[in-house]
């Protein structure tokens, strides 16, 4: 079909197509909203029905969309994935260390802030998938080579292998649960509690080398 200028123009039925594949990839993202919004309701892992309610669509809808709770709790982790990487935008990479410091765990706590239920739901279902396995292994390894630029210049100035423990033990410090205890267990607001995380972080690094 030729439009009034010339160009090729798509037919109602494409259009039909194209208009229902919008509407299922949209119910697509709702869901996974849905189940997103439930895991910070609620520590339990939500069901098809809890998932279809909220999202508005009926139970079948979801399995229509993922072959099952596993499936969707890995698109989940993708959809986490790449928000958070958005989230975790670099800054300071190259400022003095305390304003390298404080923008580190602003970002570091505002992510585990906003995914924490997440995470668990995906550390509980980890045995089940080896991709999952890898997507959690992918996001360990982000927050390790965010620690390696954010301080470079302190890790510097250590031997290889001490500088390999100081890494190990500062992401080990700043995972998720660390910020779950403190939330949660210690009822520490998200200003005390990353205060605890720069204090320590800077106790724990070696002296910055001049400039």
């Amino acid at each position: 079909m030729i439009d009034d200028a010339g160009v090729t123009g798509s037919s109602p039925k494409n259009r039909r197509i194209d208009g229902r594949r919008l509407r299922s990839e949209r119910t697509k993202q709702l869901i996974i909203e849905a189940y997103l919004d439930l895991l910070r309701e609620s520590p339990q892992v939500p069901t098809a029905a809890q998932i279809a309610k909220r999202a508005g669509c009926s139970v079948r809808s979801v399995f229509e969309r993922f072959a099952d709770m596993l499936t969707l709790s890995f698109a989940a982790a993708d959809y986490a994935f790449a928000q958070g990487m958005a989230q975790a935008v670099i800054r300071h990479a190259d400022a003095d260390r305390q304003t390298r410091l404080r923008s580190h765990v602003e970002t570091r706590a505002g992510v585990c802030e906003r995914w924490l239920p997440l995470w668990r739901a995906l550390l509980h279902n980890q045995n089940e998938s080896e991709l999952l396995k890898m997507r959690i292994e992918q996001m360990r390894d982000a927050v390790a080579a965010r620690l390696k630029l954010m301080y470079r210049p302190e890790l510097s100035t250590l031997p290889e292998a001490e500088r390999k423990q100081l890494v190990i033990a500062l992401e080990a410090l700043i995972d998720f649960e660390s910020w779950g205890r403190m939330r949660e267990r210690h009822h520490l607001s998200v200003e005390a509690a990353r205060e605890v995380w720069i204090n320590a972080i800077d106790r724990m690094l070696p002296p910055t080398p001049p400039s």
